[in-house]
């Protein structure tokens, strides 16, 4: 008989538009959100954590297709004794959850409420280089404040965010603009009617997505996107709005509209939206945000107000948001670009009525983590070898509660610290652990030193230097090991450490 097949064994591979973060990537992530939620906190704001699945139905109409509800997202359909219950999903962001919150304990949550969230989400879409299925979102909201005091609230914090991390001033902007006002330029231009919302709707968005694409299309492209369409360098063709001639134009003097002042660009916005009622209601908060920010001190070297962010989200209907970086970096073809946008965000005063009923005024800004923090590794501010714990090794099985002894002191001294836990036969295998933990120090005590009462404490810092070819100096003014009593352990390797 033949024999059995063994059973296949899995593949040891991270699922495709997956990653895994070790070390450095998790902790310098969460440092620099620890930075970020103290400056959240500091303006009032309380953290919140939801559940990381949502029925599809709580997800609501802003997924990618709502018609297949596991088109866009991680979806399933629940079993319910036998029956097939809710769809359910993974959160596509954090916005989405809370509405559904703000909505759920209306009545046991402050008015307005603040909160910020942070976490993974997931979007079933195909991933690419950069592009990943689950990444990491920083948010905050306010959910029941309709002045737009609470966006310009949102801008300050944002500024004062990315200033905690590390981000300079000069090397960022806080770009502001108004939906109402781009409403109000489509008004005019004649794709949208105020009294049929619905009609001209596919249109408009085919507007949004193109003015969205300014900074990579140019003006030639997003006016062919505006009219019959556009073909790209691969040959692909786009549909455009169908927008005429003079259609296109007003849109693209939108664009156009910055002006070297606010009160210059607010004045051509005015301009621009003519009598329609809507433009001019985002222009008056407009002027109210950068009258409030100005009285805090925020002024055009930090938060500009700049016609041309759109944000792609169908469901803003007030000012909008996005923070760009300015500093230029390489492309992976060695050319100078800036860095770009690292977050965004808007008034939304539509998402929490579909659960209500009513409209609630909500408004709040999304950071990019994994771009905030590419960001700050390319300012050097982020980035640098994290030292690794202190490694007491093992000379003798018999004496291992005296080791676990040392450790315990630096551990309580504040000192990362751990003891080889492999097989301590061979000495030289523990020094390669050392080395592959990136350890500044490796403590030893044989039966000698044990005798006498010392310890020997081993630079592998300066170790690795002497072995690439340091100089005497550097081998006179900081021996690679010394013996020092055990009693001062603890204050030896403070020194070694610099502390």
């Amino acid at each position: 008989m033949a024999k059995d097949k063994s059973p296949r064994r899995p593949r040891a591979e991270t699922p495709k538009g997956f990653r895994d973060y070790f070390g450095a990537d998790v902790t310098e992530r969460r440092d620099m959100l620890a930075r970020i939620s103290e400056v959240y906190e500091r303006y009032g704001f309380d953290p919140l954590e939801t559940s990381a699945v949502e029925t599809v139905e709580a997800l609501g109409k802003f997924l990618p297709d709502v018609d297949r509800p596991n088109e866009g997202v991680f979806g399933w359909q629940e079993a319910d004794d036998g029956d097939k219950g809710d769809w359910l999903a993974l959160r596509y962001d954090l916005t989405a959850p809370l509405a559904r919150v703000a909505a759920q304990y209306r009545n046991d949550l402050p008015s307005p409420y603040r909160r910020y969230a942070m976490g993974p989400v997931w979007r079933n879409e195909k991933p690419g280089p950069g592009r990943f299925r689950q990444f990491y979102q920083c948010d905050a909201d306010t959910v029941g404040a309709p002045s737009v005091a609470a966006d310009a609230e949102i801008c300050a914090m944002l500024a004062d965010a990315l200033e905690a991390v590390g981000i300079g001033r000069g090397d960022y902007v806080v770009k502001v603009n108004n939906r109402k006002v781009l409403n109000g330029v489509m008004e005019v231009a004649g794709v949208l009617d105020p009294s049929d919302p619905s009609k001209f709707e596919a249109e408009r968005g085919i507007v949004l997505r193109a003015i969205d694409k300014l900074d990579r299309l140019g003006p030639d492209g997003v006016r062919a996107l505006l009219g019959a369409g556009r073909k790209d360098e691969s040959g692909d063709f786009t549909k455009g709005a169908g927008l005429g001639a003079e259609q296109s134009e007003v849109v693209m003097g939108f664009m156009a509209a910055m002006r070297p002042t606010g009160a210059e660009t607010i004045e051509r916005l005015r301009t621009l939206v003519g009598m329609s009622v809507m433009g001019g209601e985002g222009v008056c908060e407009l002027q109210e945000i950068t009258t409030l920010l100005a009285a805090q001190g925020y002024g055009p070297d930090r938060i500009v107000i700049d016609p041309s962010v759109v944000r792609g989200l169908g469901y803003y209907t007030g000012p909008v948001f996005e923070a760009e970086l300015t500093f230029e970096i390489l492309d992976e073809k060695g050319r100078k670009r800036s860095f770009g946008s690292v977050a965004g965000g808007g008034r939304y005063d539509d998402l929490v009525k579909r659960f209500t009923g009513q409209s609630v005024p909500a408004t709040g800004v999304s950071i990019g983590v994994d771009r905030l923090l590419a960001a700050l590794r390319a300012k050097g501010r982020a980035g640098a070898k994290a030292a690794g714990p202190v490694v007491v090794t093992v000379m003798d099985r018999d004496r291992m509660a005296e080791y676990m002894g040392m450790v315990a002191e630096l551990r309580q001294a504040g000192i990362r610290a751990e003891m080889y836990l492999g097989n301590p036969k061979n000495f030289g295998n523990q020094l390669k652990y050392a080395d592959k933990r990136k350890s500044p120090i490796a403590v030893i005590q044989g039966g000698d030193e044990a005798a006498k009462g010392t310890v020997v404490l081993k630079d592998l810092v300066l170790g690795a230097k002497i072995a690439e070819h340091a100089s005497l100096e550097e081998w006179k003014d900081r021996p690679a090991q010394v013996e020092v009593p055990r009693t001062d352990l603890v204050a030896a390797v403070l020194r070694m450490l610099g502390k």
